[in-house]
């Protein structure tokens, strides 16, 4: 882990060596005190040398403000170095998360990958740019002290340093609890940013139901957990703290007496023994260092940690073999393909059927037969547990991801805005788009006139999640960001379920536009609006219960005739005639 951490460091090398040549520079500065200390003591003043008073006084002004200079490149550019070096982090790790399977963000919530970009990287820019500085000084100045504590008293210096064992039993001792503490918090964390933002995502819907007072019980949960995770890592905290402040206490007490003992037996001059008082300062600041560096390091090592824990999850990975492929037409062919969420249920159940390259196919079906999942497979999201998936002449597992889905247009009930202008969403579909080619898609998608209607036309603002849009506009901005990417084949996920009778007209028309010469998917819980389908597929509980065009299906007088009556029974008078028709 600590290997891992230190591989950071390595595009800053220069700059890190420069940080720890600094760092060096402010340690023997320090020595410099009590060494003109010990002169004046034994020297200077009882041989009345006023003059070498003035010149080592004005010597070590000098090289104080030198150490000034060293201690702002040291805070400057070391902090710098742990700046660059989170970014870095954050970079991987947001490259890290476009590349994690979909299976991933089914079982984590937005709010707690947030946390594990911003929360948990937020100590590493001070572990980073202090850890290896306080070390490094800590341990510089602890060696140049004991070798000039010896200049003094070699006996008194083994007598103090021998209580420096202790120290470092405590720090093992507690070490480990502070970790887990700190690691515990940082969870909690992740679970109050976790409900935070869900419950701000969805403040419209808590106000619709007036739950105000649910979420917060729901908030509260998280809080509680945040406090007891605080007070767990407060405790081992001031365990610390207290116990080695003693310790720390005691080497002065050790130093007084013992110093005490010596100067009475006459083993120490009255000048060294002050100078030795004076210079126990030289061992016990960098010690107190090192201790505050453990709770440093025990809070960055802890967020490190669960930044590692993403980054060791596996990606979703294409064969080594796989080829990239400009334009994928063909049919689409589902060939006994099973596929399961996990080992408990079973989704898909040895599916077989074709799409003929373009035709539209259309899946109806009860809620949570599979219809969704089998949209979701052909671009891939999801590996199949079994069977073969192919476009045309390729196994999908056999094309990159990239070329498998720039070839596929997606349009969902949920439509996903980003924050940003109209053009920006529509631009989102072919980012090498031509202004131009962005106006034809909002006209194809029957938005275009809405968009001019606006002030700033396509330069609108659209507010987070397009929330300033009716669920109409939503998707026809969806339907023209498909238009502009152009895709041979289309997927289109309960487009108009949502939607009221006129919005759907004016939808339904932009997708019937959509789909002329690509071979399209429709899932759709409107009956209404995939009578025209070239075939349709009732999809329940993963397999196939019945499959023909409209009529066909009618006139079997199974699952989709019942589907299909229980819609239009508002409409019996017209349900009667096509019975009759048929």
């Amino acid at each position: 882990m600590i290997r891992r951490f230190i591989s950071y460091y390595k595009p800053h090398k220069f700059g890190f060596f420069l940080d720890m040549l600094a760092s060096l520079g402010i340690s023997l500065i320090g020595m410099f005190y009590p060494v003109i200390t010990r002169n004046m003591l034994n020297d200077f003043i009882p041989n009345r040398k006023v003059d070498m008073v003035i010149i080592f006084g004005i010597l070590l002004f000098i090289i104080y403000f030198i150490r000034m200079l060293l201690r702002y490149f040291v805070q400057y550019y070391g902090h710098l170095i742990g700046v660059k070096m989170q970014a870095r982090m954050r970079h991987d790790l947001f490259i890290k998360l476009q590349k994690l399977p979909f299976s991933y963000y089914d079982n984590h919530e937005t709010g707690q990958i947030m946390s594990r970009m911003t929360n948990d990287l937020q100590e590493i820019t001070e572990l980073a740019h202090h850890g290896p500085e306080n070390i490094f000084m800590s341990i510089t100045m602890m060696t140049l002290s004991f070798l000039y504590l010896s200049t003094i008293s070699f006996p008194l210096t083994l007598i103090i340093f021998s209580c420096l064992p202790l120290m470092f039993v405590i720090m093992l001792i507690i070490r480990k609890r502070m970790r887990l503490a700190f690691r515990k918090t940082r969870e909690s964390i992740a679970k109050i940013n976790a409900s935070l933002q869900t419950s701000i995502s969805g403040i419209r819907v808590t106000k619709a139901f007036n739950n105000a007072d649910m979420e917060l019980k729901k908030f509260e949960v998280g809080n509680k957990e945040y406090v007891e995770a605080r007070r767990d890592s407060y405790k081992a905290m001031g365990e610390f703290h207290s116990t080695t402040s003693f310790v720390t206490d005691a080497f002065n007490v050790v130093c007084l007496i013992s110093g005490g003992l010596f100067l009475y037996k006459g083993l120490i001059s009255f000048g060294d023994y002050s100078t030795f008082i004076v210079s126990i300062n030289l061992f016990v600041s960098p010690l107190t260092t090192l201790i505050q560096f453990t709770e440093q390091y025990q809070n960055g090592m802890s967020g490190f940690e669960r930044y590692v824990e993403i980054m060791d999850l596996p990606v979703e990975e294409e064969a080594k073999d796989a080829v990239d492929v400009d334009f994928l037409n063909g049919d689409i062919v589902f060939d006994h393909v099973s596929f399961a969420y996990n080992s408990e249920q079973e989704v898909i159940d040895n599916m077989s059927f074709v799409v003929k390259e373009g035709e539209t196919m259309a899946l109806v079906g009860p809620s949570g037969g599979g219809k969704t999942t089998i949209c979701h497979l052909i671009p891939n999201f999801y590996h199949c547990d079994s069977g073969l998936i192919k476009i045309g002449d390729y196994d999908i597992n056999k094309l990159t991801f990239k070329s498998l889905r720039e070839n596929i247009g997606i349009v969902q009930q949920d439509v996903f805005l980003f924050n940003g202008t109209f053009y920006d969403n529509i631009l989102y579909g072919k980012p090498s788009a031509t202004y131009d080619e962005v106006i034809e898609a909002a006209k194809k998608a029957n938005i275009y006139d809405y968009i001019m209607s606006m002030p700033k036309g396509f330069d609108t603002d659209i507010g987070e999640r397009g929330v300033r849009l009716s669920g109409g506009q939503k998707q026809r901005l969806s339907i023209a960001r498909v238009f502009l990417k152009n895709p041979p084949i289309l997927i289109l996920d309960e487009a108009t379920s949502a939607l009221d009778n006129t919005t759907e007209v004016l939808i339904q028309a932009a997708l019937d536009t959509l789909k002329v010469g690509r071979t399209t998917i429709v899932v759709a819980h409107r009956l209404s609006t995939v009578r025209n389908a070239d075939e349709i597929l009732v999809v329940t509980n993963g397999s196939i219960a019945e499959k023909g065009k409209h009529e066909e299906l009618i006139a079997k007088k199974g699952l989709y005739y019942d589907l299909y009556a229980s819609q239009f029974n508002a409409d019996e008078h017209g349900f009667r005639q096509e019975l009759m028709f048929h």
